[in-house]
């Protein structure tokens, strides 16, 4: 174990402690450039079910040949994993002597229940007198549109996917209809998708509301 290595161990295990179970802290191993990096360690991988020596994710393998230019860090922003946490991530990238990315370390703390207490907050101080929470802007395609939609029936309810009830979602869902999200081409799979349910229940969704 190289010393960089010992010393991000140190402070990804000291991070957790800090932050608690709902952070994640990763280091992957891209050191050895004839083969595909790895989780070198973890802590906390019930996050993203993961564990160590665990291949790369896509972001990774695209950290591999590029410069620092190329590769600042990419703190404070946002992710979703496939089965609907809502993640706050920062990446942080350690460079070698050869300009190569020889580590990467990865904080991802699950915010989805600090979310939906934000919203229990903001709808309890709210005046009543606020606007759609999303902001309208142009989409580019209809892809753009379909997720803007979506993303106005998540606020709409008030809560992230993975918290929301039955009714949430039937009330998410006639939203989207209302809206006509449903006329897009293939837009029923990926909603369906989204809110983890089947294209069956969508569309009975749709009828149990009236729809």
């Amino acid at each position: 174990m190289t010393e960089a290595l010992a010393l991000l161990k140190q402070m990804a295990h000291g991070i957790a402690v800090q932050y608690g179970s709902n952070t994640e802290v990763v280091i992957h191993d891209l050191s050895d450039r004839e083969e595909d990096p790895v989780v070198a360690y973890i802590e906390n991988g019930h996050v993203t079910h993961r564990s160590a020596g665990d291949g790369p994710s896509p972001v990774v393998m695209a950290a591999r040949n590029k410069t620092r230019d190329q590769l600042p860090d990419h703190l404070g922003f946002t992710t979703r994993t496939a089965d609907g946490k809502i993640l706050k991530s920062s990446t942080i990238y350690l460079w070698g002597e050869d300009g190569q990315v020889d580590y990467i370390l990865s904080i991802n703390s699950d915010i989805t229940v600090l979310m939906a207490a934000e919203n229990a907050i903001h709808t309890l101080t709210s005046s009543g007198q606020a606007a759609n929470p999303i902001p309208d802007k142009a989409p580019t395609n209809v892809n753009q549109l379909l997720e803007d939609l979506i993303a106005q029936s998540v606020a709409l309810v008030g809560k992230p996917v993975p918290l929301m009830t039955k009714e949430d979602k039937v009330k998410a869902i006639r939203f989207l209809n209302h809206s006509g999200a449903l006329l897009i081409t293939k837009s029923g799979a990926k909603i369906s998708q989204f809110f983890g349910i089947s294209k069956y229940t969508l569309y009975s969704y749709l009828e149990e509301g009236g729809e």
